[in-house]
């Protein structure tokens, strides 16, 4: 076994890809905010591998952290030489690793907060990227609104304050760049959301015109937000993970990074400074983004929300042993096909058929041991942007919304598990909240719909409040498989009514 660093990339066997370039030689023309194991698996991927393709080496990545538990990031990676191992597996079994180069550089926002400004601010920053979470925006759900209440960003709208949060830091580089006459950078999302982009303008913007309204003006005539989609069902690194990739490619990696081996990136090409090669190592360049990020959203994401909580109840602990099980599977699909499907635009190059059924393989394959557990942190987050915007478009249509209204009440239900014990406690910034609401469901029915912050008008609507309650009903009387069963014998019901 052998101890990653930059002193032993030539030790390892023919199994481990290791770089073509010299990662010691390498500009940084990205700076990233949430060095996760997502962008690890995605972005800096598609990075290295177009530094492996001999791409230009001014588009190294500089990795920022700003959580206290981001130290722990930065302890691996300088102990590491900022290098790590991904290693990528197939539904059929079949699996690569390869040791990614391309974050030459990790900052830690707490120990030194002007070092982080400096690299914003810097000339050969170029692009500042995203992976903060859904949540991580501070924009409301229900309103769109930006919402400056916490007390981080309340620190970071004082004068000359030394910033705390992402909107602090990329506000005072902007203004910093600003004041040197730099052109500014562009700011990419690469979050899950509908329109990424727009969010973080709204985000950054709101921010900037709160701090300074003649510096939030300039941000938003000057500064680019593209949109993107982007796609890799990336598991949170464990232990197993750390001695399967010692015993399997004889590396000691102390924060590897396990995914699918598949992998899609759909990016606006709009860049205030350039960007990139992207389109030469496989990445959609396109004019618009929205076909995919719906498609994505609201059929993948989407249905990892509809999984998780009737999983869950089930007993289940893995997304691949939910989706080995037919009943669960035909749910998948006539959710994506009759509700999903129908809100979305024709998507080029995508046979949305085709890619439902892959999406269901994607999920199934035991090799990546994904989690339930890890689709439902911050639901509260999740399931705005991912599912109630297929359950509006529905209702506004006259299409059936069933098969969404049993995954909320699936959450509802589960939530209330929680608070039995029969669960570990919520990992969401609304726990409070939520359980407060199902509490009061057994004296006022359908309660947890009104909490507007989540649902906005939604608890109002008469059909989706009676097909959530007439899910919660089935339930509490079927559990969770017989709830399916119901669903699916409604189903041949109305299809059979519908023939004669």
């Amino acid at each position: 076994m052998v101890k990653l660093n930059a002193s032993t990339l030539t030790s390892f066997g023919p199994s481990v890809s290791v770089p073509s370039y010299d990662p010691r030689t390498l500009k940084c023309g990205i700076v990233h905010f949430g060095v996760g194991g997502f962008h690890r698996s995605h972005q800096a991927m598609y990075l290295d591998r177009l530094l492996n393709a001999g791409g230009s080496q001014e588009w190294a990545i500089c990795g920022v952290g700003v959580l206290p538990s981001d130290a722990r990031m930065r302890d691996v990676l300088a102990d590491q030489n900022n290098l790590y191992t991904l290693v990528t597996k197939a539904p059929d079994g079949h699996q690569e690793a390869r040791v990614i180069g391309s974050v030459a550089q990790f900052l830690f926002a707490p120990d030194s907060p002007g070092a982080v400004i400096e690299k914003l601010a810097d000339p050969e920053t170029r692009i500042v990227s995203l992976t903060v979470t859904e949540g991580g925006y501070s924009v409301n759900n229900a309103t769109g609104q930006f919402e400056p209440s916490s007390a981080d960003i309340q620190h970071d709208l004082q004068p000359d304050a030394t910033p705390r949060t992402v909107f602090g830091f990329v506000t005072e580089g902007l203004r910093r760049r600003r004041a040197l006459g730099l052109a500014p950078f562009t700011v990419m999302s690469c979050d899950n959301m509908q329109g990424n982009g727009h969010v973080a303008q709204h985000a950054v913007t709101s921010f900037a015109r709160l701090k300074d309204p003649e510096l939030g003006e300039w941000v938003a005539q000057n500064v680019a937000f593209p949109n993107s989609m982007v796609d890799r069902i990336t598991p949170v690194t464990t232990d197993q993970s750390r001695r399967e990739v010692s015993a399997e490619y004889g590396v000691e990696d102390e924060w590897p990074v396990i995914a699918e081996s598949f992998t899609q990136w759909v990016l606006e090409d709009q860049f205030t400074l350039g960007r990139p090669a992207l389109e030469t190592v496989g990445v959609q360049v396109v004019s618009d983004v929205e076909p995919y990020e719906l498609m994505k959203l609201r059929l993948l994401n989407a249905s990892h929300q509809a999984l998780s909580y009737l999983g869950l109840l089930a007993g289940y602990t893995y997304v691949h042993e939910v989706c080995q099980q037919p009943l669960f599977v035909q749910f998948l699909l006539d959710y994506m096909e009759h509700e999903a499907t129908p809100t979305l635009k024709p998507v080029p190059g995508i046979n949305l058929g085709e890619y439902r059924h892959e999406l269901i393989d994607r999920f199934a394959s035991p090799a990546i041991q994904d989690t339930l557990a890890r689709l439902i942190f911050d639901a509260s987050e999740r399931i705005p942007k991912f599912l109630l915007p297929v359950v509006r478009d529905q209702l506004a249509s006259g299409g059936g919304v069933a098969h969404a209204a049993l995954v909320v009440a699936s959450w509802a239900v589960y939530v209330e598990a929680v608070g039995t014990g029969r669960f570990p406690a919520l990992q969401d910034l609304r726990a409070e909240a939520l359980s407060q609401a199902v509490g009061r469901e057994s004296g006022q029915p359908g309660a947890f719909l009104d909490l507007t912050e989540i649902f906005g008008d939604l608890g109002q609507n008469e059909r989706f409040k009676a097909a959530y309650l007439d899910a919660r009903e089935s339930l509490t009387v079927n559990g969770p498989l017989g709830a399916l069963q119901a669903l699916e014998h409604e189903k041949s019901r109305c299809q059979i009514k519908a023939s004669m």
